[in-house]
């Protein structure tokens, strides 16, 4: 027993010393030496040649086309007016509004089956289809043919992933949110001079970036003139909690959500003693007069941080943009919107929480090959004149969407867990009436 141990604490050390060395300290400054960029480019190669083996054997070249379709139905973009006059065309009378034809059932026929079979929503709540296996077990959905070969690189990731990288990934997160921990509580005691908040910045952006160290993120931002700036509103796209590490990873932002306990909740407090975040109690959450006042406050002192919003309200799987609420656009100020696109061949950074918890999301995480994704600062936007709050957030969407590569919808992300609502229901309801009853028709 004491020989294992004679050679245990020696490994430790040295353990501890090259993650201190070569990875946590270079992560602090922000200087690269080049391992990263190494590891990535080995598992570029490494995937590209296991989906050529794929390809080759399973003859798969049809399958991958189809599945890069991302959908099993083929759908145009016709408005209901359009599609319904489409199928009247062959009667000239039934083409005017004020009448109803029984080919208009088709029409709703052929979309709520659509629907069933697969909707434009729920599908953005699951993961992401691949175009090829990427040497996960969870994400080989189209390929059931594998060669030796590729089932012995297949065993040799599983043993990088879990036994080199995952400790690894675990002891540089840990250290991360241990220095926030302690490195803002001891900000928190100075006073409240200007060094107080260049040192806050400090810790919270030194501290996020050994974090992203710790999911071997490779982050590529574009447009950096662009950053927010003090007393805005930074909002983004929604996939994941690691949402916050990747911005945070390159600036410093005021953090606004609920009280938790817990870890988190020492987390928390420990940050607010340094720099005002925005926290509030689950009974404060319902009271929006309260919410909007206390932001309002933030971005009306332009020696704050710019305030980071999510306005989706939820985790969006990475093809698209969902409604963003409109609360956050009612504050006033600046927005600077910014558009997150996360890279799935070698990860899946969407956080289904209806399916896995918050450790088992993170041990997906960290069991992953690696987190790439691009971050586009987009140049600040103001509600223009005669624009309502509705309108602004629609616009600010819009933009990401575009920017990002995302299917831009108008449907609310509460429906992950919610139903549909019945003022949706009667906006179509509304449409039909106005076509069969003609222009006169109010309700």
């Amino acid at each position: 027993m004491e020989g294992f141990w004679a050679v245990f604490f020696p490994v430790l050390r040295i353990w501890f010393t090259c993650v201190v060395v070569l990875i946590m300290l270079p992560a602090m400054f922000g200087i690269s030496l080049g391992i990263t960029e190494t590891y990535m480019k080995l598992l570029i190669k490494s995937l590209e040649w296991a989906t050529h083996r794929i390809q080759r054997a399973s003859r798969a070249e049809e399958i991958l086309k189809h599945s890069a379709s991302n959908g099993l139905i083929q759908r145009d973009n016709s408005s209901l007016e359009q599609e319904i006059e489409e199928l009247r065309r062959n009667r000239p009378k039934s083409a005017e509004r004020g009448d109803f034809t029984l080919s208009d059932v088709l029409y709703f026929s052929r979309t709520g089956i659509e629907s069933i079979v697969e909707d434009d929503v729920t599908q953005r709540f699951t993961s992401e289809e691949l175009v090829s296996w990427n040497l996960l077990t969870r994400t080989n959905y189209n390929f059931q043919y594998i060669s030796l070969r590729l089932t012995v690189l297949w065993g040799v990731g599983v043993v990088v992933r879990y036994c080199i990288l995952l400790p690894l990934r675990i002891t540089l997160t840990a250290i991360g949110l241990s220095w926030l921990v302690i490195g803002t509580t001891m900000v928190g005691f100075l006073p409240n001079f200007r060094v107080k908040g260049w040192l806050s910045e400090l810790v919270h952006v030194m501290c996020y970036r050994i974090c992203a160290r710790g999911l071997s993120a490779t982050i590529h931002y574009h447009n950096k003139k662009n950053r927010p700036k003090r007393g805005g509103i930074c909002v983004a796209n929604h996939t994941s909690p690691i949402d916050v590490v990747i911005l945070a990873n390159d600036s410093c932002y005021a953090m606004v959500g609920q009280v938790h306990g817990g870890l988190m909740g020492v987390v928390q407090r420990a940050m607010e003693r340094s720099c005002p975040h925005i926290w509030f109690e689950r009974a404060e959450m319902r009271d929006r007069h309260l919410v909007t006042q206390r932001l309002k406050d933030h971005v009306n002192d332009k020696t704050k941080l710019p305030i980071l919003i999510f306005p989706e309200g939820t985790c969006i799987n990475n093809t698209s943009v969902m409604m963003f609420k409109k609360g956050s656009f009612e504050i006033g100020g600046t927005i600077y919107p910014v558009a997150i696109k996360y890279d799935p061949q070698f990860g899946d950074a969407f956080w289904n929480s209806s399916k896995y918890s918050m450790v088992s999301y993170l041990l997906r995480m960290m069991t992953s090959w690696a987190i790439v994704c691009s971050v586009w600062y987009l140049p600040p936007m103001t509600q223009q004149e005669g624009e309502d709050a509705v309108q602004f957030a629609n616009r600010v969407k819009s933009t990401i969407a575009h920017q990002g590569g995302l299917v831009d919808l108008a449907w609310d992300g509460g429906l992950k867990r919610a139903k549909v609502k019945d003022s949706l229901k009667e906006q179509q309801q509304k449409k039909y009436s106005h076509m069969v009853v003609g222009d006169d028709s109010s309700d």
